[in-house]
């Protein structure tokens, strides 16, 4: 009955001329999976798509700017675009356009920078920023809005402030208490010891790494990709029947890169796998045998390189049981009919240490729409 009620009340709205919006077909329809999947893979910035059906002769949204970058595809109908100067050019997500509404008004009002109509085929690029609102025609209209998360350097001053919050967190000087009786309400209370906070926290500055914030800035963007899920229990079935002939298939949409890793305690050398937001390692003699994964995308357990029959085993059991790779034909068990991240698992070999905590790898933290 509810689900009833629910469709009436959306054909009301849309019969009195509101847009229905269809957020995150990214997640959702295979073919716009992976469209956006390649499309973020050749950008280097994490998208998403949405989809917008507004009635004849209205408008889907009031003149406003998107925080990221968006391309129309007009799919049906006719719609007519409005695009005006920016009031904030490149904002930033902490920057949205109601805190600017009368601003944003005022500039819709003056002269456009274009001023077209869209018609099936048609597409439209608009950077983020840009003012835009958009009337369907005579007949329904729908159209996709591609979003595009841009990486910006804000994303690397964000990681900075990380890690010298990190960092100056050894700093004595800085852990101090401020003096007993001292009045906060008084605004010179406090300038001298301003003053030697921002002091310190200059020379921590000096300190960071652009390697470290780089390895920041690229989890943040990796953890805004969702890798295809997997099921646990038919995975972890098929990695204990694992043989030389079994396929093991990299995870589908989860980002990857090889690095080589500190020696650990013993004097060992080792490789870092990244996956998603997490990392795992493994001794420096799998390398050749993960980048043939990696490079392929899939292949036999035997064709593991550099390794004897026993250490492709392990080292194909242990990618499973991480969820960086999955077994081709494995089969759903009875109780296994809901896709899910496999559980964190414990420390396999050969020589693995205990992987990190990360959660589910790709995971978007935010549902930003992209209005149109």
């Amino acid at each position: 009955m509810t689900d009833q009620v629910s469709s009436d009340a959306v054909l009301r709205l849309f019969a009195d001329g509101s847009t229905v919006v269809l957020q995150g077909l990214h997640r959702l329809w295979p073919p716009l999976i992976e469209f956006a999947d390649q499309l973020a893979a050749d950008l280097g910035h994490p998208t998403q798509v949405n989809a917008y059906v507004t009635p004849p002769s209205s408008r889907g949204f009031s003149p406003h700017y998107d925080v990221h970058d968006v391309f129309v595809l007009q799919v049906a109908g006719e719609k007519h675009w409005t695009i005006h100067e920016p009031v904030l050019e490149e904002p930033l997500r902490s920057q949205p356009w109601n805190d600017r509404a009368a601003e944003v008004a005022a500039a819709a009002r003056r002269e456009p920078v274009i001023d077209a109509v869209l018609r099936p085929g048609d597409a439209l690029y608009l950077p983020r920023g840009y003012l835009h609102s958009a009337v369907a025609l005579g007949q329904t209209s729908a159209h996709l809005t591609i979003g595009v998360h841009s990486v910006t350097r804000w994303s690397a001053v964000e990681s900075v402030l990380d890690l010298v919050r990190t960092l100056a967190a050894d700093d004595r000087e800085l852990r101090r208490a401020l003096p007993l009786g001292v009045d906060l309400a008084e605004p010179g209370a406090l300038r001298d010891d301003v003053a030697t906070v921002v002091g310190a926290l200059q020379q921590w500055l000096g300190r960071v790494d652009a390697g470290q914030v780089a390895d920041r800035v690229r989890g943040r963007a990796w953890a805004q990709v969702r890798p295809e899920p997997v099921a646990p229990l038919a995975q972890a079935t098929a990695a204990a029947a694992l043989s030389p002939d079994s396929v093991l298939r990299l995870r589908p949409r989860l980002r990857t890169a090889l690095r080589t890793a500190p020696a650990d305690a013993a004097g060992g050398d080792r490789v870092t796998l990244l996956g998603g937001r997490r990392s795992h390692e493994f001794p420096a003699a799998t390398r050749p045998a993960l980048e043939a994964l990696l490079a392929s995308g899939e292949l036999k357990v035997a064709d593991l390189a550099g390794l004897e029959p026993a250490d492709q085993l392990t080292l194909a059991r242990r990618l499973v049981t991480e969820s960086v790779a999955v077994v081709a034909d494995a089969h759903l068990g009875p109780a296994d009919g809901v896709p899910a991240t496999a559980p964190e698992p414990g420390p396999t070999g050969p020589g693995a240490p205990a992987p990190d905590a990360g959660g589910d790898d790709g995971e978007r933290a935010d549902a930003l729409g992209t209005g149109s």
